[in-house]
């Protein structure tokens, strides 16, 4: 009976497609590179044309190293004309995402002499660790300026900060430190991460060296700052940012209070404090809030009414007449950012502890710029003229 069952050989399989690719892809990306050739010199291979602008000059070969296989290309060459290929990049002899999967194994915290050996398993080339060195460092100098590229063709009346943490090596043992994170909304209403960078404790030093930062950068025009109750960090605006307020995350700050809600009174404290945050204006927010932590004191519940009469006043922020009601639901929380380090710490915990601290900011980095590289940074976010219409009015 077993023989007559179809057995299929799998990596006999796999192999033959992967030469039937590899072929096939072979000859397009020739009859590409030709066609770029003849639009270059202004006309076909062999071709009689007055207007032409360079001549063939033969070809040569050069191996290309892609998922598939490798494959020959046969490059043009040209007299009068300097052949520059849109779709193969100069002196490239590995595929992109081949490169981009090696550099993302050893930032993911995988040995350069792993690196070595899985490329030579999936594509039969080697990648010697200086190469991969070579290649780190490019990406790093592209990183870091990105980091450090100008601001100032923007305002920025919106900025979330917020910090990841994550472990490293200090002195000989592991500790938590974290990466501090800002995201700005423009004077368009598109969101763009603007700061990026090692803050260590979290403590007031780190958030006035990262806010000098931006600054120096060409930060301007922000407004509304909007933060978890971080140690320093409101000094950090009152000081270096005037003409800006503080807005703790709403969502945050519910947390916080629930956190010393007992079982019994978790729903209704819960239902309570939406309330609050559901008014309208700020000084209907503040008048409910203390009629609800009157409410908490009856039932026993002061720690959590304590904490609802301290940091009701600086979480309502957004209530205020300076800020659009059409911006209330985005600029109350810091939800946007913290789905931007949920993606984040996604990545990070797979490596573990960092051997240092630049190698953890500089895949930090990377993830954002991955994250943040599609239609997060080109769609609006909010609709500014709202903004500018009270600010002129004010004026």
């Amino acid at each position: 009976m077993s023989n007559q069952i179809l057995q299929v050989d799998e990596n006999m399989l796999e192999t033959k497609l992967d030469r039937l690719v590899s072929r096939k892809g072979e000859e397009l990306l020739n009859a590409m590179l030709d066609a770029e050739a003849d639009e270059i010199t202004g006309a076909a291979r062999y071709e009689r044309a007055s207007g032409r602008r360079a001549y063939r000059a033969g070809h040569y070969e050069r191996n290309l190293t892609v998922k598939a296989g490798t494959m020959t290309l046969r490059v043009p060459k040209l007299k009068g004309a300097v052949f520059e290929s849109a779709v193969i990049e100069r002196y490239r002899r590995r595929e992109q995402s081949v490169e981009e999967a090696l550099i993302d194994m050893y930032l993911a915290g995988v040995s350069t002499r792993q690196v070595d050996d899985i490329s030579r398993l999936l594509w039969g080339e080697r990648m010697p660790s200086q190469t991969l060195s070579d290649k780190l460092k490019r990406v790093y100098e592209d990183i870091d300026q990105w980091r450090n590229r100008p601001l100032a063709a923007h305002s920025y009346p919106y900025l979330f900060v917020d910090g990841v943490w994550h472990k490293r090596t200090w002195g000989g043992s592991v500790e938590n430190v974290s990466v501090l994170v800002a995201i700005g909304v423009d004077d368009t209403g598109h969101r763009e991460v603007v700061g990026v960078a090692e803050g260590m404790k979290e403590d007031k030093a780190s958030w006035e060296q990262f806010v000098r930062s931006m600054i120096e950068r060409g930060l301007r025009g922000v407004r509304l700052v909007v933060g978890d109750r971080c140690a320093g960090l409101v000094s950090t605006v009152n000081s270096m940012l005037p003409d800006a307020r503080y807005q703790r995350c709403m969502v945050h700050f519910m947390r916080n209070v629930l956190s010393k809600v007992s079982h019994k009174h978790a729903a209704w404290a819960a239902s309570a404090l939406k309330a609050v945050f559901a008014m309208e204006s700020r000084q209907a927010a503040l008048e409910k809030a203390e009629q609800v932590a009157t409410e908490m004191e009856s039932k026993g519940l002061k720690a959590a009414a304590s904490c609802l009469r301290e940091g009701i006043s600086e979480t309502t922020t957004y209530l205020l007449d300076d800020y659009p009601v059409e911006h209330r639901r985005r600029i109350r929380t810091n939800n946007m950012i913290e789905r931007l380090n949920r993606e984040i710490r996604r990545r990070t915990r797979v490596v573990g502890s960092f051997p240092d601290g630049r190698s953890a900011l500089m895949l930090v980095c990377a993830r954002i710029r991955y994250v943040t590289a599609n239609q997060w940074s080109a769609r609006r976010y909010l609709d500014m003229s709202r903004l500018d219409g009270i600010m002129q009015s004010t004026d």
